[in-house]
């Protein structure tokens, strides 16, 4: 019987992704756990965003299904992804070694979410039941960043390298998040399980590096041709439609957080240094 959604949470929702992985996206900022099964024991890759949300996680995991989760991994150590980390105590947990770096980078760190965890790694593979689990030190969004390769279920979790059809700018060193959604295009999987909104199949890596590209091409333009006075209003008013890929036709969630990235743009000088880096390189 498929678990019981609580009333009045229109973006709450449980995917089977196969007989024996759960994805759970919380109503929180869409945030996403996926639930790998192994008979009555349960390993979470992350934890939802609220602690309403991690609630709702356990109720349905142990009230509904009678199941008990044994590992929580966090594919980045950010407070809207590692609320259920404090929920499971009886659970041990697992991060990246730059996990502090990542949670202190945060515009908002929340700090009653933290939990030192028990296991910290740069590389580690992992059998669970049926599936062989590698997590991968793949640093882009975060330094602590992980992407978890689950090659006989056909997905990659890669948490925020990529959300949706974008990327999120702010904090974050864009060519480290291309290099990043590069190396995940290497595994090959059919299926990426992102940190918010959900399951997508391969091309959305592609469309978020074309948002990623669009993007820096025209704040460098912006920053090249354009009086310093004017570049932030110019910079603000970006569409998301002359930034995303061909044929894709943006969520809510993915317009809302594009709004996110231009502000991030104009108050961290973000694509500054392509600018300064592309006027050296005319001048030469």
């Amino acid at each position: 019987m498929m678990p019981i959604l609580p009333p009045g949470k229109p973006t709450m929702r449980i995917q089977e992704l196969a007989p024996d992985v759960l994805m759970f996206v919380g109503d929180q900022v869409e945030s996403v756990a996926t639930a790998f099964v192994n008979g009555d024991q349960v390993l979470l890759v992350d934890a939802l965003g609220s602690e309403e949300d991690a609630a709702w996680l356990r109720d349905v995991l142990y009230g509904q299904m009678g199941k008990r989760v044994r590992l929580v991994a966090a594919t980045h150590f950010m407070s809207d992804h590692i609320c259920g980390m404090t929920l499971f105590r009886e659970a041990l947990t697992l991060a990246h070694r730059h996990h502090r770096h990542a949670f202190l980078s945060q515009n908002q760190p929340v700090a009653s979410r933290y939990r030192d965890p028990d296991i910290v790694f740069d590389n580690l593979a992992m059998r669970w039941g049926r599936h062989q689990l590698r997590f991968l030190y793949n640093p882009g969004k975060t330094m602590d960043h992980m992407s978890v390769d689950v090659p006989s279920a056909d997905l990659v979790c890669v948490g925020d390298n990529i959300v949706g059809n974008i990327v999120y700018l702010s904090r974050s060193d864009p060519a480290l998040q291309r290099a990043a959604i590069g190396r995940i295009q290497q595994f090959g999987r059919s299926r990426v399980v992102g940190g918010h909104i959900g399951v997508f199949d391969a091309a959305v890596l592609g469309n978020a590096l074309h948002y990623l590209q669009r993007m820096q091409e025209i704040v460098v333009d912006i920053r090249l041709r354009t009086a310093p006075t004017e570049t932030a209003a110019l910079m603000a008013a970006i569409r998301l439609e002359d930034c995303i890929a061909s044929g894709v036709t943006p969520t809510a969630f993915e317009r809302e957080w594009h709004g996110h990235n231009l502000t991030a743009i104009v108050a961290q000088s973000i694509f500054s240094l392509d600018a300064a880096l592309a006027a050296r390189e005319q001048a030469a």
